[in-house]
């Protein structure tokens, strides 16, 4: 495994981190693809022989469910110093008007559930899982600082959202002398491209670690072109659809261009599809799903894979401007 520093800290974090998405009661939220406790074991374990240190997660996922296995199994297989654990907060995890949302009083009492739920005393990387316009921005940086100098919380980032949402995210903290957002968890693979446009570049300047999410579609980049559903999460996942649907046709001259390049190296289209995402400049760790141990074992050989200038345009040369997606 190859490890790198975390944007402009002194973090160490493994090239790919292991998304815990997958990770949850099947019976909870809306992801009845999840897969539960025993399920997880071998993947995580996997992971960790892998080398890999840095798991991502989030209060909403599976309602819950998917913090308390993550937790279950550090305890299980790692000293918990050894890794890297983030989480995030903002979806619902209430019916009642704060249960949702970057308020003071929504950040106070999340960053109290996910620690119970993760069993630690801090977490590495506390992300907010997107923007809040019901909250003043101001509110949820000084909240923000404040679990950072209680010592619950040891860097913060931030997912998905306008560069410019970003940028005068950062000039407040520096302005205010709160803690900053030390990260960017946002949508990027070879079907979307659009944080090329000005987040990429605003990262890159001000030394900001980026750990893209769905760097393979929810899966339309690890096999041939299909017009039907190929799985149970290919049929259930709502967002998949919402962020995916509108460019189908646009994104199967890319797909077919994936596979070009893959059947000419005799290599799965997974592992040249994050390859080409780990040459991009700036990106940090790539975050990877996993619910067989194959998808795991291909994203840990995609780190060896170089792909020349040739290859690299190729894959790139059917992409079209798309929608902004994912964001909400």
């Amino acid at each position: 495994m190859k490890y790198v520093n975390f944007g402009n800290t002194g973090l160490r974090v493994s090239r790919l981190c292991l998304g815990c998405m997958t990770f949850g009661d099947p019976q909870s939220g809306t992801h009845e693809w999840t897969l539960d406790e025993e399920k997880t074991r071998p993947i995580f374990h996997a992971a960790i022989e892998a080398g890999i240190n840095f798991f991502d997660t989030a209060n909403s996922y599976s309602t819950g469910t998917s913090e308390s296995i993550l937790g279950k199994m550090v305890r299980e297989y790692v000293k918990r110093d050894e890794v890297v654990i983030a989480t995030k907060v903002y979806w619902p995890m209430r019916s009642d008007s704060n249960g949702r949302g970057l308020s003071r009083k929504a950040i106070m009492t999340e960053v109290d559930a996910s620690l119970r739920r993760l069993g630690t005393d801090y977490i590495d990387l506390y992300q907010i899982h997107r923007w809040d316009n019901a909250t003043p921005v101001e509110e949820t940086l000084e909240a923000l600082h404040d679990v950072v100098k209680a010592g619950k919380v040891r860097y913060l980032g931030a997912s998905s959202m306008f560069a410019w949402q970003f940028s005068k995210a950062l000039y407040l903290a520096r302005l205010n002398g709160w803690t900053g957002f030390v990260s960017m968890q946002n949508h990027l693979n070879l079907l979307y491209r659009e944080e090329e446009r000005e987040m990429l570049g605003l990262c890159e300047d001000q030394g900001i670690a980026v750990m893209p999410w769905s760097p393979l579609a929810r899966g339309k980049l690890t096999r041939p072109w299909q017009d039907t559903p190929a799985t149970i999460r290919d049929r259930t996942d709502a967002f998949s659809k919402k962020i995916y649907s509108a460019s189908r046709d646009d994104d199967r001259k890319v797909v077919e261009a994936l596979g070009a390049v893959a059947t000419a190296r005799g290599l799965p289209y997974a592992q040249i599809a994050l390859a080409w995402l780990l040459h991009k400049p700036g990106v940090t760790s790539p975050i990877i799903g996993a619910s067989k141990l194959q998808h795991l074992q291909d994203a840990v050989a995609a780190l060896d894979i170089a792909l020349s200038p040739d290859e690299i345009a190729a894959l790139q040369a059917p992409y079209v401007p798309h929608a902004v997606a994912g964001f909400g």
